[in-house]
């Protein structure tokens, strides 16, 4: 035991001042280890007051992290002082051990600080099953107790600071993440992203040079309020995202010159008749259950039959089976409701089928188009359509026109990183439209401005675009001019919110772990203290 005792002592208290190991003992699966404290003097957590009059001692016994793989419980012998001070409320106080103990604490501090570390790293399942691996039992919401009770990281003032959005609760409930850009650390999370949170927080911190945001008004707004002082630099990759929706739309008005329109295909002159002789072809369940019931009916007049016991035999009404024997074809019965009434969409059917002929096969997207033509109803009357008549169709002959979304990003990629065959069929789209290729040579010159920071260059860029023919671009160009100065800074500066996009990806993550109890407070802990 002599031999054990101070080698005890220096493996599991080595940083540890002031604590004296009294025994050691190793069982099975336990490490019993007593302790008392050497101090002579200790401070009144009330005054602060130091006093070495002891009033008594008793035992405390904290838990420590397991020791090659056995539980290690601590018996550790502490002192009551009497405080000296008389002004003081307190008469008598514990005294605490530095780096192994707190007021009220059931662990020890290494414990704690290693519960801590699982709780910020995985919440609250995941971390008690990971502290529950090595030993330590504890439930899920005393990790997230632990990680509540943390106090906050010590404030800095960033001086170039990455503003953008993420989701609470997705469509309903947004908050505000900050990030020292330099450091790529987060600064702060705000509750919400109104303008005048954002305003408030920046006036608190007058060292703010650079603010990094996305083009959001209220961030915009925000920022000039709280930081007039400050360079704001609008997002390179909003920029590029928004041009790239604006792109695709250009497209897509222009997708009659992806391929020529072909030849109309001449249809037999007998479909018609058919139709008209039949609303409802072979193998529809109601034309087949009415030509049964017709052939029924008439086999059994046929058979000497009366018409009321028709009725009661095939438990039909006396006058249907009248109107059964009146008709010589079943196709006589095809009236009221069967017969081809007039429709709202009549007045779009010829623009489907062109569509269709062109190579647009997506119903949805086919009700789109007629819904901003007028059409008032919904989409099953379009898909009903589509299936029923355009469906078997034949295809026009020939190679499938591309989609407006691949030509935008042909339009949008870098030449020397398009594929040969990409290359040849953006060439063709573009020999084939003047409007298309005035885009792809405005893209280009966007992205020369974008990549080679030559910010100077965007009034000019934007007068270009408002005189082309392209609503949509030109909707993007006065886009830039409502905030102007700060995009034009993005456009110069190598500053970007690359590392926000990052942090917020990770916010997500973060929610996701703590899904239900990823309140505000617990999710700011979290995203501020993890390492």
């Amino acid at each position: 035991m002599n031999e054990v005792r101070p080698q005890a002592g220096d493996l599991l208290f080595w940083s540890v001042e002031n604590v004296s190991v009294e025994s050691v003992e190793v069982a099975d699966t336990v490490v019993r280890v007593e302790v008392r404290t050497t101090a002579r003097q200790a401070a009144c957590p009330g005054c602060r007051c130091w006093s070495g009059q002891v009033h008594g001692s008793y035992l405390r016994f904290p838990r420590d992290l397991p020791t090659a793989g056995k539980l290690v419980v601590v018996s550790l012998r502490v002192r009551r002082f009497v405080c000296l001070e008389g002004s003081c409320p307190r008469k008598t106080f514990a005294e605490q051990v530095p780096g192994l103990t707190r007021r009220f604490g059931r662990r020890t501090e290494r414990l704690r600080s290693t519960l801590v570390s699982v709780a910020l790293a995985l919440a609250g399942r995941a971390g008690a099953r990971m502290a529950d691996a090595f030993g330590v039992r504890v439930s899920r919401n005393t990790l997230l107790r632990l990680i509540t009770s943390l106090p906050d990281p010590p404030a800095a003032t960033p001086r170039v600071v990455g503003v953008d959005e993420y989701a609470q609760r997705k469509g309903r409930i947004y908050g505000t993440v900050l990030v020292d850009v330099e450091t790529r650390r987060p600064v702060d999370l705000l509750p919400d992203r109104e303008a005048d949170t954002l305003a408030a927080w920046l006036a608190e911190r007058p060292g703010i040079e650079i603010i990094c945001r996305d083009r959001a008004l209220f961030y915009a707004e925000g920022a000039t309020r709280g930081a007039p002082q400050a360079l704001q630099v609008a997002d390179r990759w909003h920029l590029w995202h928004n041009l790239g929706e604006a792109a695709e739309k250009c497209v897509y008005r222009h997708r009659g010159c992806l391929r020529p329109t072909p030849a109309p295909l001449e249809e037999p002159q007998l479909a018609p008749e058919a139709t008209e002789l039949s609303p409802w072809p072979t193998g529809h369940r109601f034309a087949e259950r009415t030509r049964a019931k017709h052939a029924t009916v008439h086999a059994l007049l046929a058979a000497g039959h009366s018409k009321r016991s028709i009725a009661r035999q095939l438990g039909m009404g006396l006058n249907t089976v009248l109107r059964f024997s009146r008709a010589t074809e079943p196709e006589q019965l095809f009236t009221g409701q069967w017969q081809s009434r007039p429709t709202k969409l009549d007045a779009y059917k010829s623009h489907l089928d062109q569509r269709w002929q062109e190579g647009c096969t997506n119903a949805w997207k086919l009700w789109e188009e007629i819904k901003e033509l007028g059409y008032p109803d919904g989409y099953g009357n379009v898909r009903a359509y589509v299936s029923r008549n355009l469906r078997g169709r034949p295809q026009p002959v020939g190679p499938r026109p591309p989609s407006a979304r691949a030509v935008a990003r042909w339009i949008l990629t870098h030449p020397d990183a398009l594929p040969e065959g990409d290359q040849l069929q953006l060439k063709a789209v573009l020999a084939g439209c003047s409007s298309l290729e005035s885009l792809a040579s405005h893209v280009r010159a966007f992205a020369d401005m974008l990549t080679q920071l030559r910010g100077e260059q965007l009034p000019e860029w934007i007068a270009s675009a408002v005189a082309t023919d392209l609503p949509s671009l030109q909707r993007f160009a006065r886009h830039l001019e409502r905030d102007l100065d700060a995009v034009t800074a993005g456009l110069s500066h190598p500053w970007n919110s690359g590392v926000v996009e990052g942090h917020v990806n990770r916010i997500k993550m973060l929610k996701r772990q703590m899904f239900g109890r990823a309140g505000f407070e617990l999710l700011r802990k979290r995203v501020l203290l993890a390492k």
